[in-house]
């Protein structure tokens, strides 16, 4: 028999269906590879070993009742910014010690009632701030991708960088992510997996921990597109308890899987041909636009002119609503309590032990440029930015263009601790390709399209139409047939 922990969600679901294993060997597959390699990537915070198995128990007999859900005995990891009953949630932060919530995140929830098994909790940059997965409280999570003739450890890319190393390296069939400048697709495109950023109110934000609410949306990262598929059909729902929720029927995104692109209308916007970009990355995007022409779609030049403003508008936006949103963590109620001689002293030594250096840095940032005399200078601008945007894609997708093809990051993986010395700017530059889909609300997929002269994965992003994953996923599924899939080599 294959190995149970390299089969894609589809394959689980057909094998579970014709019984070539039950939902609980497979589940004890995955947590017998996490005991063994986890303390080496530091992928899981906490594990829930006798969760999953009850979880993988109920699954068995419901699929021997003929009462399977879409994810039915599917192991799934959780990043640590999901709410889970009675189990650890803390951000990957310090603050949130010991946090245990009392109620269940509603893409969580809606993970559970479609069969999908818990395997644990993922390690994620502190408050989703950071690039490289090395702000967490919790230490650095390592990629299972190592450059040729290498032994040096690499960022599996941030926030999500818990979720794409576990997906990576077989630690997980799936897992849930989140996005709110790249946090999904960049982690993705460092190690090969797939991982689309759904349109703003197509998942719900409720009992998720927020970072910046007008731009953080969940979503998957899985090992292939079809995966992806499955598992955003489960995530996203129309939710009362979250106002920012689209009321719209969610659709079966894995049948626009395999679609021809015949006459689809592919933008290629020249503001993303960076000046100092690497051949690499200039030759990868090549290669995608053949692949599409190939395929029959239409290659389009666009423009995008406000794209050059995005990275300095998100990052006053983005540690705006980080300011006021992290305001709640004080050592009151919940979480970390350092004491003082009185309730000010309390605050300030909490929030000084409780947060660490790169969230102290967003929120000084962020309280900054709300503050009398500032506001209408940075916030208020950046926002008219951001309305200019969402204009530019406005009227792109207008004259017809069905989905936009750039690069997903400006490098593949780099060094634990290589950016360390360096200015915050450089880590902030990694988003350079994403932010946009964020500040404007769209849907963005990365799916991996090649190697680097290192051997590392390369991936490429498209963006799309509001609530058009479906364009997304149609169109990823050539990437993924054309450039093949990519896995790292064992070291472990």
């Amino acid at each position: 028999m294959t190995d149970l922990t390299a089969l894609t969600i589809s394959e689980i679901r057909d094998g579970l269906s014709t019984g070539r294993f039950s939902a609980l060997e497979l589940t004890d597959a995955y947590l017998s590879a996490i005991d063994a390699a986890n303390a080496r990537f530091n992928a899981y915070i906490a594990v829930t070993h006798e969760r999953a198995r009850e979880m993988a128990a109920a699954s068995d007999q419901r699929i021997a009742g003929s009462e399977a859900g879409p994810l039915e005995g599917v192991p799934i990891g959780v990043k640590d910014l999901f709410c889970t009953k009675g189990v650890h949630t803390q951000a990957g932060s310090h603050i949130l010690d010991g946090f245990k919530p009392t109620y269940e995140s509603t893409v969580t929830a809606n993970l559970w009632a479609d069969g999908a098994v818990m395997l644990g909790k993922l390690n994620m940059d502190e408050f989703a701030m950071g690039s490289s997965n090395e702000t967490s409280y919790y230490g650095p999570v390592v990629n299972p991708w190592r450059a040729s003739n290498s032994n040096a450890d690499l960022v599996p890319g941030g926030s999500s960088g818990g979720s794409a190393t576990a997906v990576a390296a077989h630690l997980c069939a799936g897992a849930t992510a989140t996005d709110t400048g790249g946090s999904i697709r960049q982690p993705a495109a460092f190690t090969g997996t797939v991982g689309i950023k759904p349109t703003y109110g197509r998942c719900s934000r409720w009992g998720t921990v927020a970072f910046a609410s007008s731009l953080d949306q969940a979503g998957p990262i899985a090992r292939t597109v079809r995966d992806a598929a499955i598992m955003l059909k489960s995530m996203a729902s129309s939710d009362p308890k979250d106002t920012t929720s689209a009321e719209l029927e969610v659709p079966d995104y894995e049948s626009a899987i395999g679609g021809s692109v015949k006459g689809l209308k592919i933008g290629i916007p020249k503001e993303y041909r960076m000046e100092g970009m690497p051949e690499e990355i200039e030759d990868l995007w090549q290669r995608g636009i053949d692949w599409y022409r190939d395929a029959g779609a239409e290659i389009v030049d666009i423009s995008l002119p406000h794209t050059k403003y995005a990275l300095p508008a998100y990052y006053i936006v983005a540690p705006a609503e980080a300011s006021s949103n992290l305001a709640r963590y004080d050592g009151v109620r919940y979480g970390l309590r350092v004491n003082g001689d009185d309730i000010i002293d309390m605050y300030e030594n909490t929030r000084a032990a409780g947060f660490g250096k790169e969230v102290k840095r967003r929120i000084m940032i962020g309280t900054y440029v709300l503050s009398a005399g500032y506001y209408d200078a940075y916030y208020l601008r950046a926002q008219k930015v951001r309305t200019l945007i969402k204009k530019d894609f406005e009227t792109v997708f207008a004259a017809g263009i069905d989905a936009i093809l750039t690069p997903a990051t400006p490098s593949a993986a780099f060094g634990i601790a290589e950016l360390a010395t360096a200015s915050p700017v450089e880590m902030y530059l990694n988003d350079i390709f994403t932010v946009t889909v964020n500040m404007a609300g769209l849907p963005g997929i990365a799916v991996p399209a090649g190697l680097d002269k290192a051997g590392l994965p390369l991936g490429l992003q498209l963006i799309g139409r509001p609530f058009d994953e479906a364009t997304l996923f149609q169109a990823g599924q050539i990437i993924e047939d054309a450039a093949g899939r990519f896995m790292p080599q064992k070291w472990w």
